[in-house]
């Protein structure tokens, strides 16, 4: 999936980037979220202003919540609010449908597979309601992740489906509204701290990696930097970018992609598990999950899982998504010009004549990241005149906790996304070598990580 700002023209000898200028507004996924992501916190605004906030509330209808012991109870449910789930599905697919059409995907392949992707997600809201959810960390998240990998691997679905099973977009839709619920006082605060720890993470993993692989095993130089920031910054995301950047060839990519698919699985399910056995505070376990986590959407699903698990998801997610998205995803673009130009002027000097471009930042910048932040201000603006009497008995029950449940959906179509698409099978033969150069780096990523996020920085994100 390309970055925003580009298209990829992959040959057999590397994986070239070919920007797209201003087209980028209506061809790429990154800047689709932060529209689509803003229209829909604008959207619930006016309806508050016009008093219809019933209709966004209808809208963002879920079974989550019900806490249903029976199946007579969520039958009942469902039958009382079938024609709000018909309208919400019309609502999803016209949304995504129009948008993924002028992206360049064929209607004709997402219409059917979204409708697998929305009934599916129904079901895992469904198994999330149970009264003894709980009990079992049947969080929405996780059990989506699960059931879609199970799915996948063993009936799988035909390749065509993929086009309805977008990680990226959902995910970074799912951001850009989260930055709706999230006070830009908090961005300000803890953002400084976030940029200081996400810097150290990054360089230091980033140059084990690199160094370990070509100098102990001998590793190309380019698949080290593709491996490199793929586990210091943004996992798949950033290793198409470097991969550009320094002309890798595609098997690079495969091997980079491969490892941070795999890693990040593991993670999903280890880091809650081991949080919760050190008993963190849920603020100290997202930051350690954004410090240690290789991707947005699988470090979502951590946090998520780990905050319902202490009682308090919103502290876990916005501590991750201040480390995460806020922190680590911002490196992209710098690792980005800083191998174009390693690859430029030094390991291609005199071969192609290529110059390395300033531009590289802007073409490389994670654009929702926009997005979170134009709507953390506006809506930060916009409650501003409310007293804390009626912000808590107007403003969020009919503005924010719509905007939530919305996230939430996004979210839950992205975890549902990655294990629809991860088939076994297909993933990249990876050689002992690049395994073990890319582990060490997991190794220095987890332990780094804990020592800033607990030790160094612990009163920061416990008090959030």
């Amino acid at each position: 999936m390309a970055n925003a700002g580009q298209t990829w023209d992959e040959s057999s000898e590397g994986t070239r980037p070919k920007h797209v200028g201003w087209k980028e507004l209506y061809l790429k996924e990154d800047w689709w979220a932060v529209w689509l992501g803003l229209a829909l916190m604008v959207f619930a605004i006016l309806l508050f202003q016009i008093g219809g906030s019933g209709i966004l509330k209808a809208l963002a209808i879920n079974p989550g919540g019900l806490k249903w012991s029976s199946f007579g109870q969520l039958a009942d449910h469902f039958a009382q609010n079938g024609f709000l789930y018909l309208c919400q599905f019309v609502f999803w697919l016209v949304l995504f449908g129009v948008t993924t059409a002028i992206m360049g995907v064929s209607l004709a392949e997402f219409v059917p597979a979204f409708v697998v992707l929305y009934v599916l997600s129904i079901v895992m809201f469904a198994i999330a309601g149970w009264v003894n959810a709980a009990q079992f960390n049947l969080e929405a998240p996780l059990v989506a992740l699960v059931l879609g990998l199970i799915i996948a691997n063993v009936t799988p679905l035909p390749k065509w489906m993929d086009s309805a099973f977008r990680v990226e977009y959902f995910i970074k839709i799912g951001i850009v509204l989260l930055g709706a619920t999230f006070p830009i006082t908090l961005v300000l605060s803890a953002g400084p701290v976030a940029i200081v720890q996400a810097t150290i993470i990054s360089v230091i993993t980033c140059l084990v990696i690199y160094f370990v692989g070509t100098r102990v095993f001998g590793l190309d130089r380019r698949l080290a930097a593709v491996m490199g920031v793929g586990g210091a910054v943004c996992g798949v995301s950033a290793s198409m970018a470097i991969a550009a950047s320094v002309n890798a060839k595609k098997d690079a990519l495969y091997t980079s992609v491969t490892l941070v698919v795999g890693w990040a699985l593991v993670m999903i399910l280890v880091l809650p598990v081991v949080s919760r056995a050190m008993g963190l505070l849920p603020g100290v376990a997202g930051a350690w999950i954004g410090t240690s986590e290789f991707a947005d959407a699988a470090g979502f699903a951590a946090a998520t899982t780990y905050g319902k698990m202490a009682g308090n998801e919103d502290a876990a997610i916005k501590s991750f998504t201040l480390m995460k998205v806020i922190g680590r995803d911002l490196w992209i673009g710098i690792w980005s010009v800083v191998f174009a130009s390693i690859a430029t002027l030094v390991w291609e000097k005199g071969e192609t004549g290529r110059q390395p471009d300033a531009r590289e930042i802007w073409w490389r910048f994670p654009k929702f990241v926009i997005g979170f932040f134009a709507a953390s201000i506006l809506m930060s603006a916009f409650t501003s005149s409310f007293s804390i009497a009626d912000f808590n008995s107007t403003v969020r029950p009919n503005v924010l906790l719509p905007l939530v449940s919305l996230r939430t959906w996004a979210f839950i179509f992205c975890f549902l996304s990655i294990g629809l698409t991860t088939r076994f099978r297909d993933l990249h033969a990876v050689g002992w070598k690049a395994f073990w150069t890319f582990t060490i780096g997991v190794a220095i990523n987890v332990v780094l990580g804990y020592i800033l996020s607990v030790l160094v920085f612990g009163g920061y994100w416990g008090s959030i």
